[in-house]
């Protein structure tokens, strides 16, 4: 059995200011995303520097994670029923009052890590609505013919975030005590509210008014990927490939400090670089516009791996080459990340997409926790070095893997049809 689905083009609200409302919009959510990845380098360097331990770390990266699984099918059904826009403002406040809180505990030295791992939780629990909002309402804000551009730009602003987040937190953590380092996300946390106050953010819903429940609407976004020609299987790969690499994100400070003996300035330094990677990745999308998204997603996905195990293969005296092969993973990945959210955002309805983003969320964010337990027991054999070659190797090959299946290629020829 197969589902049949329409490609959506533009929302209806649409019309010759929608650069503006895009632009302004998402910019601020882009500053939001500034102060959360600062707040996340922050405490992840506070808990490696605090404890120098790879399960420490792995508790960080499963809080800041497992909550956005767990929650993300619930998310995006609030995000095909619900305003958007209001579930984008709610989102950011409730992050921004848990700032507060861990500020007061760091600024009056009652932090402990359980505190940190409490508001990581809260806080991915946000994402778990926030995000599956945010990439429904991209398609209703721009025009069809600029939809794949629209990713590839969305995807170079969130990378400016990773750009500006690593060097300010470093100079952060240098310069200011650690309390007030975090309040730097209250402030954009902020600034990503303010814009969704002015501007509203159109909205399609189910125009046959059907009462259901949380479970039907659920089952109704899942039924789309499992029973749609190549999405079970892309759903399955993108699992295998996050269950793989996914962890090396968080355990990336402790590579940089066991192996090549480096501290926050050396973490900064890999992952703004890596940022500024994405961001070329991301304008190299725009520009091109990819018209064949499933080739340049297994090939994208899989040269990213490769090079993140040749991050972790080079001579600890070799810094500047890791740093290389980590600018590159980030070029990459990109180059397969944005055709991958603009082909869900193109083959599914638009009053279906907050359910089918967030089950992909779910699987992306429920295998990075899994793949964190597997490494923190695989680690006391390998190494953390050990974890990222092994990491890297297994995606590259699950992505390649990717090629060999007829349906997951019959994506690329879909006909275009409009909603």
């Amino acid at each position: 059995m197969s589902v049949q689905i329409a490609r959506p083009e533009a929302g209806p609200g649409v019309g010759s200011r929608w650069r503006l409302r895009f632009w302004t919009v998402f910019s601020g959510q882009a500053l939001s995303l500034v102060g959360s990845a600062l707040t996340q380098f922050v405490l992840l360097w506070w808990i490696t520097d605090t404890t120098g331990s790879l399960s420490a770390l792995a508790t960080a990266g499963t809080a800041a994670l497992l909550p956005q699984a767990l929650l993300s099918p619930i998310g995006g059904i609030l995000a095909d029923r619900y305003s958007r826009r209001l579930l984008m403002i709610a989102a950011d406040a409730v992050s921004a009052m848990c700032m507060l809180v861990l500020i007061g505990l760091f600024l009056t030295d009652s932090v402990g890590l359980w505190h940190a791992y409490a508001m990581m939780a809260v806080r991915s629990a946000m994402q778990a609505f926030q995000s599956p909002a945010a990439a429904a309402s991209v398609v209703m804000l721009v025009p069809g013919s600029f939809l794949v551009r629209a990713s590839g730009l969305n995807q170079s602003l969130q990378s400016l975030t990773v750009v500006a987040a690593a060097p300010l937190g470093a100079l952060a953590i240098g310069v200011m005590p650690m309390g007030w380092a975090l309040a730097i996300d209250v402030v954009t946390a902020l600034l990503g509210i303010v814009p969704l106050l002015f501007f509203r953010i159109p909205q399609a819903f189910d125009v046959k008014g059907e009462k259901k429940g949380l479970w039907s609407d659920f089952r109704e976004g899942f039924d789309v990927v499992w029973h749609t020609p190549g999405l079970r299987q892309l759903y399955l790969l993108l699992g295998m490939v996050v269950l793989s690499v996914m962890p090396t994100f968080t355990l990336l400070p402790l590579l940089v400090k066991e192996h090549f003996g480096g501290g926050a300035s050396q973490v900064a330094l890999m992952e703004s670089l890596a940022g500024a990677g994405m961001l070329t990745g991301g304008l190299l999308v725009a520009l091109m516009a990819p018209r064949r998204p499933v080739r340049w997603i297994l090939l994208g996905f899989a040269a990213s791996c490769t090079a993140l195990a040749l991050t972790a293969l080079v001579p600890q005296n070799l810094f500047g080459i890791a740093v290389v092969w980590w600018v590159i993973s980030g070029i990459t990945f990109v180059l397969g990340d944005a055709p991958l959210i603009a082909l869900l955002q193109t083959t599914v309805p638009n009053h279906l997409q907050g359910r089918v983003l967030s089950l992909m969320s779910t699987i992306m964010v429920l295998a990075a926790p899994v793949g964190l337990a597997l490494t923190a027991s695989l680690g006391e054999w390998v190494g953390v070095r050990g974890i990222f070659i092994a990491a890297g190797v297994a995606g590259t090959v699950a992505s390649l893997a990717g090629l060999l299946s007829a349906s997951l290629r019959s994506l690329d020829q879909r006909p275009q049809h409009r909603e």
